[in-house]
C-alpha cells in the first residue's frame, strides 16, 4: 500500500492551482457575471429545443418501457443488489454506450440527449442513474474521449459500449478533496511500464467494474497521473463493499492495488496531468447530477400535487391551505428555474464553444441543493405517509409512494462529484481569477517590494476604468417586455457583486481565501443571478416561439425572480453584517473542549462501547 503522505496547506494550494485550467479561451457567462458584465448575448436567445432524432426517440421510448416493466425499484432497494437481468437488459439496449461515438460501437448520443435520458431515469430509480452515470460521465469513456490516445480508444471504448462497467478511483482514506496527500503511487519499470500500489475509497461501480480510471502519484514527486486499469489484473482487489443510507444497490467499495503492472500505453494523456484530466472530465460529468435532479424534483412535485388535491383537513383539500399552497408554488417556480439553468448549461456543453467550468459547477451545486429542499418539503407534505416505507404502505393497503426511499436515495447528490462546499470553493477561486491576474502580486506574501511596485502601473490602469464601470447601468433590456425589470435587476446585481468581490479583496487581501463564508455568499449570489437570467431568457424564448406553455412559464419565471431577488438582497447584506467571526471563535472553543458540558449526557456510553469492542475478539475465538 502507498505510505501516508504529509502535505502542508501551501502544498495543497499549489497542486490545485497547478492543475486548474488557467486560460479562458472560450467565453463564460458566469465569469463575466462575476466581473460585473451581464453578457446577455451568451444566453439569449435561449437555445431552441432541437428536433428529436428518430434514432434517439426510439431508444428513449424503449428505455422508458424497460424501466417501467423490468425495474422493480423497491426490490432493488430491499436486496441492495442490481439484478443481473436488469444489468443485462441495459447492456442489450446499449445504455452503457450512450455517449460513446458510433465508430467505437456506442450510440453516439449528444450531451443533450444523454441529459434527457438521465432525467427520465431519475424519476424511477436512483441506483440505475448512479450505475450509468458513474460509468459514462466519470468512468473510462469520458476521459478517454477527451484525452485518450487513438490506441486506448480503440482498445477500451468498444468494451465500455458493450457493457463492461467502469469506475473512477480518486478518493483515498483521509484525503478526501485534498489531492496533495494522495498516497497511491506508481514507479516506472526499466521497460517503461508502471507499477502501481495503494488503496482507493468510495469507488462507485468499483465492486463490479471491469475497468477503472485510477489516479496515482509518481513516487517521490508531486506528479499525479491517470491510468486505465483492468480489475482482473494481478494485484487488484476489492477489499470492502461500502453500504449507505440510500442507493443501497450502489456497487461502491474500497479497492487495493498491490504491485499492479500497468502497460505504458494505458497512461491517459501526459504523465503528471492526471488531476487536470480529472477536473476537466468532471466539468461535463457534473451535469449528470442536475439533469437527474430535475427528474427527481418533478416526481416529487407530482406526489405533492396529487396528495394536496385528495387529502382533506378541516373541511378542504390541504392544497387550499396557504401553508401548503406556498410550498407548491415555490416548488413549481424553483423546478422551472432549475430546468432553465441546467438546460442552458447542458446546451453550452453540447455546443463546445463555451468554457463551462463555472456553469457546470453552478448547476451541480444550486440544483442539487434546491432539489433536496423540494424532497424535504415533499416529506413534510406527505407527513407520516412520507416517512413510512413503500413496502409498509402497500402491506396495509395504501398507495405505495416511496418518498422515504426518494429522500434516502437523493441526499448523496449534494456530495457526489464535488460536495456543495467544494463547489463553492472552486467557484470562488474562479470568481477572483481576473483580480489575481491583475493584482495578485500585491497581495501575494511571497512577492517582494520590487515585484509589488512593478505591478502597480498595470493595477492602476485596469481598475481606473473597470471599477467606475461597475457603477454604470448598461441597458434597458426592453426586448424582454414585462421581464425587462427582472433582467435589469440581474444586471444591477452583477455590477454590485463585482464591486463587493473587489472590496473583499481590498479589505481581506491575502486572507480572503480563508474568509470562506464571505466567498460562499458571493457564489450563492452569482448562482441566483444565473438562475434568474436563464429563467427570463427561456420564458422570453417560449413566448416568442408561440409555445402553449409560455404563459405558465412566464408566471413561474416571475415568481422565481421575485423570490430570488429578495434572497440576493439578504445575501448582499450578510456579506458585511454577519456573525462569522463569533461563530468561528465558538467553533474553536468547541474543538478545544470548552463546551463539553453539553455532552455530559453521553458520559459512560463510550466506556461501554470500548468494553464491548474489546470483548469481541474473545467472543470470535470462542466461536
Amino acid at each position: 500500500m502507498g505510505k501516508e503522505v504529509h502535505a502542508t496547506e501551501q502544498d495543497a494550494r499549489d497542486l490545485t492551482e497547478d492543475s486548474r485550467q488557467k486560460k479562458w479561451t472560450n467565453p463564460s457567462f458566469m465569469r463575466e457575471l462575476f466581473l460585473g458584465n451581464l453578457r446577455v448575448d451568451l444566453i439569449h436567445p435561449y437555445p431552441a429545443e432541437e428536433e428529436e432524432r428518430a434514432e434517439f426517440a426510439a431508444f428513449y421510448a424503449t428505455m422508458k418501457e424497460f424501466m417501467r416493466d423490468h425495474v422493480d425499484s423497491d426490490k432493488i432497494d430491499a436486496t441492495g443488489e442490481y439484478p443481473e437481468d436488469v444489468v443485462d437488459g441495459l447492456r442489450k439496449l446499449g445504455a452503457f454506450g450512450m455517449k460513446i461515438p458510433k465508430e467505437y460501437g456506442g450510440l453516439g448520443f449528444s450531451q443533450i440527449e444523454y441529459a434527457k435520458v438521465m432525467e427520465m431515469l431519475s424519476t424511477r430509480d436512483g441506483n440505475i442513474v448512479a450505475l450509468l452515470s458513474a460509468h459514462q460521465s466519470i468512468g473510462v469513456p469520458q476521459p478517454l474521449k477527451i484525452f485518450g490516445s487513438p490506441e486506448l480508444k480503440e482498445e477500451y471504448l468498444p468494451r465500455c459500449a458493450r457493457g463492461e462497467i467502469s469506475a473512477f478511483a480518486l478518493t483515498e482514506e483521509g484525503v478526501g478533496s485534498d489531492p496533495a496527500r494522495m498516497a497511491t503511487s506508481y514507479e516506472e519499470t526499466p521497460e517503461g511500464d508502471f507499477i502501481l500500489s495503494g488503496e482507493k475509497l468510495w469507488c462507485t461501480n468499483g465492486t463490479i467494474a471491469d475497468l477503472l480510471v485510477v489516479m496515482a502519484r509518481r513516487a517521490g514527486t508531486k506528479k499525479i497521473s491517470a491510468f486505465v486499469v483492468e480489475t482482473d489484473w494481478a494485484g487488484v482487489k476489492v477489499e470492502h463493499r461500502c453500504h449507505f443510507m440510500g442507493l443501497r444497490a450502489l456497487a461502491n467499495g474500497v479497492l487495493s492495488f498491490k504491485n499492479v503492472r500497468i502497460p505504458r500505453r494505458n497512461l491517459i494523456g501526459d504523465e503528471g496531468r492526471g488531476l487536470k484530466i480529472a477536473l476537466t472530465t468532471l466539468n461535463d460529468g457534473r451535469l449528470s447530477i442536475p439533469n437527474a435532479s430535475i427528474g427527481s424534483a418533478k416526481a416529487a412535485l407530482k406526489v405533492c400535487r396529487e396528495w394536496s388535491s385528495e387529502r382533506v383537513q378541516w373541511g378542504r383539500a390541504i392544497g387550499k391551505h396557504e401553508a401548503i399552497a406556498h410550498k407548491l408554488a415555490d416548488m413549481a417556480a424553483t423546478i422551472y428555474a432549475m430546468e432553465s439553468m441546467t438546460q442552458l448549461a447542458t446546451s453550452m456543453s453540447h455546443q463546445g464553444t463555451f468554457d463551462i467550468r463555472l456553469e457546470a459547477a453552478a448547476a451541480k451545486e444550486w440544483v442539487s441543493t434546491r432539489t433536496w429542499e423540494i424532497i424535504d418539503d415533499t416529506m413534510q407534505i406527505r407527513g407520516g405517509r412520507g416517512y413510512e416505507t413503500a413496502g409498509s404502505l402497500a402491506a396495509r393497503g395504501a398507495t405505495a409512494i416511496p418518498v422515504e426511499r426518494m429522500m434516502r436515495d437523493y441526499r448523496i447528490n449534494r456530495i457526489f462529484e464535488g460536495s456543495s462546499e467544494i463547489m463553492h470553493l472552486f467557484m470562488a477561486r474562479e470568481a477572483v481569477d481576473k483580480h489575481l491576474q491583475v493584482a495578485g502580486d500585491v497581495i501575494d506574501m511571497k512577492k517582494g517590494v520590487p515585484e509589488k511596485a512593478q505591478a502597480l502601473p498595470g493595477i492602476i490602469s485596469f481598475y481606473s476604468s473597470w471599477y467606475p464601470s461597475c457603477w454604470v447601468p448598461r441597458g434597458t433590456y426592453a426586448e424582454f417586455g414585462p421581464f425587462a425589470r427582472h433582467m435589469r435587476a440581474v444586471e444591477r446585481g452583477s455590477r454590485k457583486l463585482a464591486r463587493q468581490v473587489f472590496h473583499g479583496m481590498m479589505v481581506h487581501q491575502a486572507g480572503l481565501e480563508k474568509k470562506q463564508m464571505f466567498l460562499f455568499r458571493v457564489v450563492d449570489i452569482a448562482n441566483e443571478l444565473f438562475a434568474q437570467a436563464a429563467s427570463i431568457t427561456r420564458a422570453h424564448a417560449l413566448r416568442k416561439a408561440g409555445r402553449p406553455e409560455a404563459p405558465r412559464a412566464e408566471e413561474l419565471a416571475d415568481l422565481f425572480c421575485r423570490s430570488s431577488q429578495r434572497k440576493v438582497r439578504r445575501l448582499f447584506h450578510e456579506l458585511w453584517a454577519n456573525d462569522d467571526n463569533l461563530k468561528y471563535r465558538v467553533a474553536q472553543g468547541v474543538l478545544q473542549g470548552k463546551q463539553l458540558w453539553l455532552e455530559t449526557l453521553l458520559d459512560g456510553f463510550e466506556a461501554e462501547a470500548e468494553a464491548h469492542e474489546a470483548a469481541q475478539p474473545q467472543a470470535v475465538a470462542a466461536v
